[in-house]
């Protein structure tokens, strides 16, 4: 399938815009990073404890700022809304083990004496886990005569929790005791010990990370050495199956991708953690692809057109591959778009970086690599016609190509 055929555009005619604007953005990444002291690392690299509480209604940003700031007199705890989802996220950077756990029990407890004011002698239901419910409810259910046995009340307690959890039913908060009368299992008899054992607080805590800061130290390393390990064992295949100056262009213009898009994530204030490295790798790939497409066609078209300048060459290659540029990338850029759009705040991340990385590793593809063939041809015409009157040779055109069996 081609949408384009027969296409004339001179694309390296139209570079200086590309080029200029990638020189902008790189160095308004470095400013952002230098202005913040490097990038937003998330807890899986900075180190620190994450605590994930939803409420039954618009989160109470300021009661709950207010409720922790005197249990954090070095600093309030960084509290994040989670638009669209009632939901705060909750985070501190405390830099030792045993801190980091005093600080998830401090804001644990603050929030229970802050919003779980139930009935006295009574367990909040959003806020335990099975074991201890059926702990809570096997006595009071065989004093009322409810016929369970111990199993019975591990399958009850699991309907429970799952109904509690399950999106659609609670949804991760149960808003009232009277919801779990549909649960499966709770009869008449059940529910009235449910009312008298159980109380449903305002907010229930979905989930606790808690990162040690050795560990975080480590897998920014590991992050660091993995990219660029992608990106030196890619520059040895390439230099190896076309030649070096492909593989030093194509390098650099992956470089170039992920530099913009860690500026990026600089700029706009985002965290970057073990996703967005997974997209990023992603990108380092795909990008990759995209520049090796387009100079297969540049070394296929060398072989039938000896005589022409590099540049015309270059231009017919990229009109070649532009219907499959357009398609492939195209379609990919809408799975990312969606994902950004409607895929909530745990992916926000990971598919802001392919977003960008798909729209900049396109361009660079054509704007950024193959503009570095040119340059270097020119710098060593330049250089042979200053050491003698021999006549240049194009030492990306004529020098032999490699093939594989």
């Amino acid at each position: 399938m081609e949408l384009f055929k027969n296409t004339n555009f001179d694309f390296l005619g139209k570079k200086w815009p590309f080029i200029i604007a990638s020189l902008v953005l790189t160095a308004a990444g470095f400013v952002s990073l230098a202005m913040k002291g490097g990038p937003r690392y998330g807890i899986d690299f900075r180190g620190g404890a994450l605590v994930y509480v939803k409420f039954a209604d618009t989160p109470p940003q300021d009661r709950v700022r207010a409720a922790l700031a005197p249990k954090f007199p070095g600093g309030v705890p960084d509290i994040v809304e989670v638009k669209g989802e009632n939901e705060l996220i909750i985070g501190t950077d405390l830099r030792d083990e045993r801190s980091l756990q005093e600080a998830r029990g401090m804001i644990v407890n603050t929030l229970a004496e802050t919003f779980g004011q139930g009935s006295a002698g009574k367990a909040d239901v959003n806020n335990i886990g099975q074991g201890a419910l059926a702990d809570r409810l096997r006595d009071p259910l065989s004093a009322a005569g409810a016929g369970l046995n111990d199993q019975q009340v591990q399958d009850l307690t699991k309907a429970l929790v799952k109904f509690r959890d399950t999106p659609g039913q609670g949804g991760g908060i149960v808003r009232n005791i009277s919801q779990l009368s549909t649960v499966p299992g709770v009869t008449p008899t059940v529910m009235n010990v449910l009312n008298q054992q159980l109380y449903a607080a305002p907010y229930s805590i979905r989930n606790v990370e808690i990162v040690g800061p050795k560990i975080g130290g480590e897998l920014q390393h590991q992050a660091v050495y993995v990219i660029l390990s992608a990106l030196g064992g890619m520059l040895i295949y390439i230099a190896f199956r076309f030649e070096w100056i492909y593989g030093v262009a194509a390098v650099i213009a992956v470089f170039h991708d992920t530099l913009i898009t860690v500026g990026l994530f600089s700029i706009f204030n985002k965290e970057i953690d073990l996703t967005v490295v997974a997209a990023l790798l992603t990108l380092v790939g795909y990008s990759m692809n995209d520049t090796i497409v387009v100079f297969d066609r540049i070394r296929e078209n060398l072989k039938i057109m000896r005589r022409e300048k590099l540049p015309d060459v270059i231009n017919l290659s990229v009109n070649q591959t532009l219907s499959r540029t357009i398609l492939t990338s195209g379609l990919t850029l809408l799975t990312a778009l969606s994902l950004w759009l409607f895929g909530g705040s745990k992916l926000n991340g990971f598919s802001f970086a392919l977003v960008v990385g798909i729209i900049v590793g396109t361009y660079s593809s054509i704007f950024i690599a193959s503009p570095i063939l040119v340059f270097w041809q020119e710098f060593v015409e330049k250089r042979k016609a200053a050491s003698g009157p021999a006549p240049a040779v194009n030492p990306v055109r004529r020098s032999p190509v490699k093939t594989t069996k």
